[in-house]
């Protein structure tokens, strides 16, 4: 029995002590009011250099959409969208039965106003036609002279030849079909030599500190593991009128390295030279992190405080970097925000 009350006594201290214990954790958690102890930094604003990242689809700075330059019915189509294609290759043809039987009517009138002039001209010899008759008769004869090179210009293009060496992208017609003057037929580009880049779309802060000539690395899905040295060469100067973003044009330095198809989908990461300002702060200290801004406790004084929204920039594991919404306080709490709203009271630990 001894033994027993003796074993009970030690489990009812050991509860006491654990109840203590956890009494003593639990105390430890500031209630609403209290002030909260906090570590605080001094806020200075800085340069830093920041990467940024896009992405888009691949394309040649030399697509172009082919059409005929006259309507009419189509013909034949030469080729298939993908089909390697070589400058000076007859890719089309319109029906020229209409464009021929317009060819011979102008034939036909300019004979007629050669015919026309010369009898002017015999007539105006022998004082029975006036000057203004001959005139008029040399008039004439210009006219078919260049009605019949305009014929001749639009059964030249009555046919789709290429513009380049390159690749046919997408056929947008097929024979039989009736198309009018300036609808697309085919879209080509200048793969071949060697032309691609890769547009990405930035917003309008990241657009300012990119420069035409800024280092870049290129990644696709077909090669993941791949990362092509890339440079930009060229970025927009007006905003996408639905989306509102700025593209980027991004060049692969060595495109041997990987093939590439209009459309297909890739990243860059641009190394702007251009620095940016801002604060670079502890990745604790961010709070509630949404697409391009958060939230991080700051103190203008040290005794309250205050819940700040803030635009961000790179995002490491270590630190953020801050682009705005810091200008107006000294001081960034970096510990102890968990237990933080706005307007606490602080005091400042070491």
């Amino acid at each position: 029995m001894k033994t027993l009350a003796n074993t009970l006594a030690i489990v009812m201290t050991l509860a006491f002590l654990s109840s203590c214990e956890k009494t003593e954790k639990v105390s430890e958690i500031p209630s609403k009011g209290d002030v909260i102890p906090v570590k605080v930094m001094d806020l200075k604003k800085g340069k830093f250099k920041s990467s940024i990242t896009g992405s888009g689809s691949f394309t040649t700075k030399d697509e172009t959409l082919l059409s005929f330059k006259v309507g009419g019915i189509v013909s034949k189509i030469f080729v298939q969208e993908g089909d390697q294609i070589r400058k000076g290759q007859l890719l089309a043809a319109l029906d020229l039965t209409e464009v021929q039987t317009g060819l011979n009517q102008a034939k036909i009138a300019l004979e007629k106003a050669e015919r026309d002039f010369q009898r002017a001209s015999r007539l105006f010899t022998d004082s029975v036609a006036t000057l203004e008759q001959k005139q008029n008769a040399e008039s004439a004869l210009k006219i078919a002279k260049q009605q019949l090179k305009a014929v001749e210009f639009n059964l030249q293009y009555a046919e789709i030849r290429a513009t380049q060496n390159g690749f046919v992208l997408r056929k947008f017609v097929n024979p039989g079909q009736q198309v009018s003057s300036g609808t697309a037929v085919l879209q080509t580009n200048g793969a071949s030599d060697d032309t691609w880049v890769l547009k990405t779309s930035v917003n309008d802060r990241n657009w300012a500190l990119i420069a035409e000539g800024d280092s870049a690395s290129i990644t696709t899905d077909t090669h993941p593991d791949l990362a092509l040295r890339g440079r930009v060469v060229n970025k927009s100067q007006s905003a996408d009128p639905v989306t509102g973003a700025y593209w980027v044009e991004v060049a692969p330095l060595n495109s041997t390295q990987m093939t590439f198809a209009s459309g297909m989908f890739g990243r860059a990461t641009i190394f702007p030279s251009t620095q940016a300002s801002g604060w670079e702060v502890p990745y604790e200290s961010l709070l509630d992190a949404q697409g391009d801004y958060g939230f991080v406790f700051v103190s203008k004084d040290q005794k309250q405080a205050i819940k700040q929204k803030v635009k961000l920039g790179r995002i490491s594991k270590e630190t953020v970097q801050i682009h705005s919404g810091l200008e107006d306080f000294p001081y960034l709490i970096v510990s102890g925000s968990a237990y933080l709203s706005d307007l606490s009271f602080i005091k400042i630990i070491d």
